[in-house]
């Protein structure tokens, strides 16, 4: 299994789809094997994840296989954790965010203009 690249789809999709159950109040769970999020914490930043807090909209929950004395195979809830938007964010490492003010674009455009690119209606006589 490509676990790096199931990792970036899994955070990426969570990134995109978690702002939407936070605007509406709802919960995410992601339900994922401890190994594998074992191997997510080593290539992630996860540091920032905490134990489920119910007003949280994005829960992960991790299972393990556990091998019985009979023999058998069941799954055990090993950890709950909990972030928000701006916690998946920080999971991906993404440092700006997408929603950017219209002043903020505009006072970066002007900064880039100068008087000869102005408009001037004279000059086009």
């Amino acid at each position: 299994m490509n676990w790096k690249m199931t990792a970036k789809t899994i955070l990426m999709q969570l990134h995109h789809k978690v702002q939407t159950f936070e605007s509406v109040n709802k919960h995410l769970v992601l339900v994922i094997q401890d190994s594998f999020l074992d191997y997510m914490r080593r290539e992630f930043t996860f540091d920032h994840l905490s134990n489920a807090l119910v007003g949280d909209p994005m829960h992960i929950h991790t299972y393990s296989l556990v091998q019985a004395q009979s023999g058998s195979f069941h799954l055990e809830l090993m950890a709950r954790y909990s972030t928000d938007t701006n916690g998946i964010a920080l999971l991906l490492g993404l440092k700006a965010s997408p929603n950017i003010d219209l002043d903020v674009i505009v006072k970066v455009l002007e900064s880039k203009i100068s008087d000869a690119t102005l408009f001037n209606p004279m000059s086009t006589l």
